[in-house]
């Protein structure tokens, strides 16, 4: 606490101050220390147990990620850049990197195998975010299976991503044209051999998150969002996808041969906590396939354009968008033909999931609100950047 704070007792109060609650309702902070909130808080109030208004309170972990971009060159961004959304840090990198590209006129010439290798990446990254998705669910629910299952099994993905980044959580693996380095020698076998190991785990995963009666009690009916609401609220990835919108960047805008690849986009009709549930389910699924695939695409070769000095984007901009683990990822950059960007622009799909967090609480109960948060994918750090 500042000394000028200490002596202007008024200022402190005026940094606290809350509308009052109604007459026989209560307010209530909901974080920003809960693990259900993440580092956000939600002004929830109740009546009894219903939450009757929830109105998000964000912020909390904004770090200036745009505005650091206009001091560092395109290289330097990629770090920094990736770390908003450590669970997926691959996806969140992927749309900056495509858009950089562009302003380097290299979009076609970014070798098969570095694009081939970009989408493993990316689809390892989704299952890695998707594993943490089911463990903080489950304890939300208040169980703990789902998170030392979900944990465990995710360590096995981990694993196999550091083994070509060298790094365990925010990978530095993209950069304008291709990748950093190549695979190293018995990845492919590696991989394919954990690929095998989470489809044999399946099975479990489906017994206790979608047959367990606990959980369809958790979940079924929760947070309902219709498809109408969910398109007019604009949101995104497998939140948008629970309330039967099948829409995904990797269908609907092809990149880094997606194209190529055989995959369906899992949708539910129901809008729920649940069906948003089941759409990460099934996205693992699809993604194991995804993986083969491009696996068995690998042909040698290289894996990146080399590139000399400090680079320059040509005076222009340049958009770019991916499907990230949690929705869809976009990348404005305006260049003035300097070695760091004139202006950079983050779009993620957290950020727009928050429009269903209000809509989604009110009229719940106050026991229901981790589940139904969490549900949305709302993820602060990425949104906040």
């Amino acid at each position: 606490m500042s000394a000028n704070t200490e002596s202007n007792p008024e200022m402190l109060a005026g940094v606290f101050q809350q509308e009052e609650a109604p007459e026989g309702r209560l307010k209530v902070s909901f974080g920003p220390q809960h693990p259900g909130s993440g580092h956000m808080r939600i002004i929830l109030t109740v009546n009894g147990d219903i939450v009757e208004d929830a109105v998000p309170d964000v912020g909390y972990v904004h770090r200036g990620v745009e505005k650091m971009c206009e001091y560092k060159n395109y290289i330097q961004n990629i770090p920094h850049i990736e770390r908003p959304a450590i669970h997926d840090s691959s996806g969140t990198i992927f749309p900056y990197i495509l858009a950089v590209e562009r302003l380097l006129d290299m979009t076609e010439k970014v070798p098969e195998r570095a694009q081939y290798i970009r989408v493993i990446m990316a689809e390892l990254n989704r299952m890695i975010n998707h594993f943490y998705f089911f463990g903080i669910l489950g304890i939300f629910m208040g169980h703990t299976t789902p998170i030392t299952w979900g944990m465990g099994d995710r360590d096995y993905l981990i694993d196999v991503a550091a083994s070509a980044t060298g790094a365990r959580v925010t990978f530095s693996y993209f950069v304008p044209g291709g990748v950093r380095t190549d695979l190293p020698y018995g990845f492919e076998d590696k991989l394919l051999k954990t690929c095998d190991y989470l489809e044999s785990r399946i099975p479990a995963y489906k017994a206790y998150l979608e047959e367990n009666p606990f959980a369809r009690m958790r979940l079924t009916g929760v947070g309902v969002i219709k498809r109408s609401d969910a398109v007019a609220l604009g949101l995104a990835g497998p939140t948008l996808r629970g309330s039967g919108v099948k829409s995904d960047v990797r269908k609907d805008e092809p990149y880094s041969l997606y194209d190529t690849l055989e995959f369906n986009i899992p949708t539910r009709e129901e809008g729920d906590a649940m069906a948003r549930m089941m759409v990460h389910f099934e996205e693992v699924k699809e993604s194991l396939s995804i993986v083969r695939q491009a696996a068995k695409k690998l042909r040698p070769g290289p894996v990146k354009v080399p590139l000399r000095g400090q680079i320059r984007g040509k005076v222009g901009e340049a958009y770019a968008r991916t499907e990230g683990a949690r929705g869809m990822n976009s990348y404005y950059i305006i260049s003035d033909g300097q070695i760091h960007p004139y202006r950079v622009r983050v779009n993620t799909g957290d950020s727009r999931n928050l429009a269903a967090m209000r809509p989604v609480l009110i009229g719940g109960k106050v026991a229901d609100v981790p589940v139904a948060h969490w549900s949305l994918d709302y993820w602060p750090v990425a949104s906040d950047r």
